[in-house]
């Protein structure tokens, strides 16, 4: 069994190759943040991010949706992962809390991930969203953080360029099996 990552700064189009990839016939398993930030915002937390457990909230769900795909043959694509969550702590100013050290070392342990990660490159805008309030200019810099997180826990990045939807699909497409 293979589990692809995609990762990149918040608005480069990861979300959209899921869901094109998902209607391809894969499994694919959705980010995390987004939907800790929506469950917050329901129950009236304005900024979720600011308090420390959104970290252990991010990975403990990471973690339950990887569970649950364990057994699941075949090729799976991950909108994030907790390698990102970590990237995320660093880029909030939290400490690494100690559920998330010790998913990194069961992600590291298991071998969960493959290590090469498909790291898609900003599309030269980020569009706010509910969950997504971060500027351009902070995007790139929070891009460059993955980028070295992802780096630093031994992960090869696979450049996903900007450009239209289909290409980017099809590079990744492409990547995985040939990598086969």
């Amino acid at each position: 069994m293979k589990r692809y990552i995609l990762t990149g700064t918040p608005g480069c189009g990861k979300t959209s190759i899921i869901r094109s990839l998902e209607v391809d016939g894969y499994t694919v398993v959705d980010e995390a943040a987004t939907d800790i930030i929506a469950l917050r915002h329901a129950r009236g937390i304005a900024e979720p991010h600011i308090h420390p457990e959104f970290i252990d909230d991010i990975t403990n769900l990471q973690k339950l949706r990887q569970m649950r795909t364990a057994d699941v043959s075949g090729i799976q694509f991950y909108d994030r992962s907790p390698i990102c969550t970590y990237a995320l702590s660093v880029w909030l100013g939290f400490p690494i809390s100690i559920t998330l050290a010790n998913e990194i070392a069961r992600i590291d342990k298991a071998q969960i991930y493959q290590k090469q990660i498909f790291f898609v490159e900003n599309l030269g805008f980020c569009e706010p969203s509910a969950a997504r309030r971060i500027t351009f200019e902070d995007s790139l810099r929070f891009e460059k953080v993955h980028e070295e997180t992802y780096t630093s826990f031994g992960y090869e990045c696979v450049k996903v360029a900007a450009r239209d939807l289909s290409a980017r699909v099809d590079q990744i497409k492409g990547y995985v099996f040939a990598s086969g």
